[in-house]
């Protein structure tokens, strides 16, 4: 089994709910455990600012699926819920991302693990050290170091699950 996070965010119909449900389609992954949930924080949003603004959370699960078959799988996810891209950093109305796959090195033209962006996203790296502090990410250091590298952050959190 490999230790995988899973990146949630929404800002469309009820964003609360759109996450509520995604998580529990993780739950319903074959070969696949949740681990855990991170709390669930509103965020401005990094794309356009006419829109409204994200609630993101991360997961923690196991799983036997391989990168590239949990990526089809999560798109699955998301097409299921309705998501329909607008524009790039647009509104969503799910969005699920692999963040980290155990500890690999993905690039390819479909899948970049650790995520691309993950280092300057203080809606991904906060939610990271609450899972798993002391968390390093392959290629670029421990969660912590990345935190404080953060030139601002915009988190309220709401719930946890």
């Amino acid at each position: 089994m490999a230790n995988v996070y899973i990146g949630l965010g929404s800002n469309l119909e009820d964003p609360l709910s759109q996450l509520q449900i995604a998580v529990e389609q993780l739950k319903s992954l074959p070969e696949t455990a949740l681990v855990g949930c991170s709390q669930f924080y509103g965020s401005k949003p990094l794309g356009p600012d006419d829109q409204p603004d994200f609630i993101n959370a991360v997961c923690q699960i196991e799983t036997q699926l391989s990168p590239p078959v949990l990526l089809s799988a999560l798109q699955q996810i998301e097409i299921d819920q309705g998501r329909i891209k607008k524009r790039h950093w647009g509104e969503r109305l799910i969005d699920l991302d692999i963040l980290l796959y155990a500890d690999k090195i993905i690039k390819t033209t479909d899948l970049t693990i650790p995520h691309a962006e993950i280092a300057l996203r203080d809606f991904v790296l906060i939610p990271l050290a609450e899972l798993s502090p002391g968390l390093v990410i392959p290629g670029l250091g421990s969660i912590e170091t990345l935190i404080l590298n953060l030139e601002t952050s915009y988190l309220k959190p709401l719930i946890h699950l």
